[in-house]
């Protein structure tokens, strides 16, 4: 089956999200059609990348982002004026972030809103809907500013 399997009689999953390497998903097991995962992450995914299209976004994330803090992975600081009333109210916290991960064949970025002080607060949490638009805009946004229609 491409890109989807059925777990029971009446639940599908995208296996794309459920990469047996992703670093924020753990080991999957696939026995008699059950699953087992540490945690499994809503995200905005890109693959499709070749060597150039790799190359390019790296030099682009380097250079607006930094380089990444853990690996492959870049911290895109979410616009101050989308946050929640709750990230609003934690600026302590602040920057919130999100977390995309760049390796040589994808981009992966999380819908989760992280925060770099601490690995948990309660202002964490899935992105609302106009900060997960944002994000798949500003993301659609770089990669056509570098021409990569992966």
């Amino acid at each position: 089956m491409r890109g989807f399997f059925k777990i029971c009689p009446d639940q599908t999953i995208n296996w794309k999200l459920l990469s047996p390497f992703h670093p924020f998903l753990g080991v999957a097991n696939i026995r008699h059609c059950v699953v087992s995962l540490y945690t499994i992450m809503k995200q905005y995914y890109i693959d499709g990348l070749d060597l150039q299209d790799h190359r390019k976004l790296k030099s682009y994330l380097d250079t607006h982002l930094g380089a990444p803090m853990l690996g492959n992975i870049y911290w895109l600081e979410l616009d101050s004026h989308l946050l929640s009333p709750l990230q609003k109210a934690h600026e302590k916290c602040s920057p919130h972030c999100f977390a995309l991960e760049l390796e040589e064949t994808f981009l992966s970025c999380e819908f989760l809103v992280r925060i770099k002080k601490n690995i948990r607060c309660d202002c964490m949490g899935y992105a609302t809907p106009d900060q997960r638009e944002w994000l798949i805009t500003t993301v659609d946004a770089i990669l056509e500013t570098l021409s990569i229609t992966a």
